[in-house]
């Protein structure tokens, strides 16, 4: 995983989709999304080939752009060209378009804001809260949501210390606290949703989210115990820690009568869109 986020975020610009995501500690801005919107081509990515071949192939020093995996429309992960705002500014410049002056002052200031982020965290989590809050949540639940992204960025701590490095690691050892804890992969759950690119855990209800926690919490505490090390012994204890939340949800199915697990979304009665989170 390195320095990149595993996760993907949706930003909207005059009402248009640009995916971006966090690598060194600043937002990369998917170039051909940042295309689509100057010039309205049906063929952004051609475009941007043309644009490179054009502008940039007598650059002898390392590229503006990197490649980092995003989320498309399908719902898988592709090796797709970035470029930070400094970076992107130099793209926009070589294509003549009238949006090119709001879309700079656009990505100005998103990347200040995540500069004032990593400075002051609390910004961050203040500003997820608000959308939250603004998407018609409430308080209750999004006091549950905030704490498990804590409890999930420090199970995921643990895992790049102990030997996780690329996305599929990530997902393996997610997958089997969900196995061990709902009977039921993430991808699995999704489907059950009714879910493309929404972020799982934006739809689930209290008890979902409680248990989540919890498989994900006791994880950490047995990877910290047993010192684990390595993708096979971390699976094992992601196993053992689901399996704490699964014997709970038992439990509790047995007392209320219903399943936990359940194709229902938070605030399904609600058009909203729901952001891409931990």
């Amino acid at each position: 995983m390195n320095d990149q986020s595993t996760v993907n975020h949706i930003a909207l610009f005059n009402g248009k989709s640009i995916r971006k995501i966090i690598f060194q500690k600043e937002w990369w801005f998917s170039v051909v999304d940042v295309i689509a919107v100057l010039t309205d081509s049906p063929t952004p990515r051609q475009y941007w080939g043309k644009v490179k071949q054009r502008e940039f192939i007598d650059i002898q020093l390392s590229p503006i752009w990197v490649q980092l995996k995003l989320e498309s429309a399908d719902g898988k992960k592709y090796e797709t060209d970035c470029a930070n705002t400094e970076g992107m500014f130099r793209i926009i410049q070589a294509i003549p378009s009238p949006k090119a002056e709001p879309l700079k002052r656009w990505l100005a200031k998103v990347g200040y804001e995540r500069i004032q982020e990593i400075e002051n965290p609390e910004l961050a989590t203040k500003r997820t809260k608000m959308l939250y809050k603004l998407k018609g949540y409430p308080d209750d639940w999004i006091e549950k949501r905030m704490r498990g992204i804590v409890i999930r960025e420090e199970l995921t701590d643990e895992w790049k210390k102990r030997g996780a490095e690329t996305d599929r690691d990530y997902e393996i050892l997610t997958a089997e606290i969900s196995q061990a804890a709902f009977g039921i992969k993430p991808n699995e759950y999704k489907k059950l949703k009714g879910l493309k690119r929404e972020n799982l855990r934006d739809h689930m209800d209290d008890f979902e989210l409680i248990l989540t926690m919890l498989g994900e919490r006791t994880t950490t505490e047995i990877h910290r115990t047993k010192d684990s090390k390595g993708i096979p012994r971390l699976k094992d204890d992601a196993r053992l820690g689901g399996e704490v939340a699964g014997t709970a949800r038992k439990q509790i199915e047995r007392r209320i009568g219903r399943s936990i697990v359940s194709k229902n979304n938070f605030l399904k009665n609600k058009d909203i869109k729901i952001l891409k989170n931990k």
